[in-house]
C-alpha cells in the first residue's frame, strides 16, 4: 500500500478482496498473463482502486508472498510453542508447514513461481532464510542435547524444507494425497534423516 494511507474497515476489506482475487489469478493463469485490468475488471472495481492499494502489480505480489511466509511461520510457531524437546518442535513444525501448504495451495503455486522468477526469487529466499533459520535453532539445541548427530545444522534445515517442499508439491498437490497422511511421512522421512532419536 502506498505510504501514509490509514484504511477504513471498508477499505481493509476492499484491499482483501484484491489480494484474494489476485492470488487465486495468479496462482490459475500465471503471474505474468494476468493484468491488473484483469483482476480489477473481476473484483468490479477501476484501476484507481488498486493503484489506491498497491503501487504496481509487483508489489501485489511481494506482499502476497510476504504475508503468506509470515502466516506460515505463525502457524509453525502455535504448534510449537508448549514443546520444551526440540525434536519434538522439529516434526511439529514441520507438520504445521505442510499442512498449511495444503489448505493454501493458491499460495504454494506462487510460492514455486516466485522462486523461479528473477524478479520474485529474493524476496523467496529471505522468507527461506527466515524458516531455515528458525529450524537451525530447533536442530542446535538437538544436537546440543545428543538427540540428534553433530552436523551442520543449516544444511539440515535446508535438507527438511526441501523434502517438506516436494513431497507437498508432489503427493499433495499434484496426487491428491490427504494431507495428513503425507505430513506423517514428511515428518518421520525428516526425522530418520536428522539421525533423531
Amino acid at each position: 500500500m502506498p505510504t501514509g494511507r490509514r484504511l477504513t474497515p471498508r477499505g481493509e476489506e476492499r484491499r482483501a478482496q484484491l489480494i484474494a482475487h489476485a492470488t487465486s489469478m495468479f496462482a490459475t493463469k500465471g503471474y505474468h498473463p494476468t493484468s491488473v485490468a484483469d483482476i480489477v475488471e473481476d473484483v468490479g472495481v477501476g484501476k484507481g482502486v488498486f493503484y489506491w492499494y498497491f503501487t504496481s502489480k509487483d508489489q501485489l505480489i511481494i506482499e502476497i508472498l510476504r504475508t503468506a511466509q509470515t502466516d506460515m511461520r505463525r502457524r509453525q510457531q502455535r504448534a510449537i510453542a508448549e514443546l520444551s524437546d526440540p525434536v519434538e518442535r522439529i516434526a511439529d513444525g514441520v507438520r504445521a508447514a505442510v499442512l498449511w501448504s495444503a489448505e493454501h495451495r493458491d499460495l504454494f503455486r506462487l510460492f514455486e513461481f516466485a522462486a523461479t522468477d528473477e524478479t520474485f526469487a529474493k524476496a523467496m529466499r529471505a522468507g527461506r532464510a527466515t524458516l531455515v533459520n528458525d529450524a537451525v535453532e530447533h536442530l542446535k539445541a538437538a544436537i546440543a542435547e545428543g538427540r540428534i548427530p553433530d552436523r551442520d545444522p543449516e544444511q539440515l534445515a535446508h535438507a527438511i524444507l526441501g523434502v517438506s517442499s516436494l513431497l507437498v508439491q508432489e503427493y499433495i498437490h499434484h496426487r491428491g494425497e490427504p494431507a495428513d497422511a503425507v505430513a506423517d511421512i514428511v515428518v518421520d522421512f525428516c526425522l530418520g534423516g536428522i539421525g533423531a532419536s
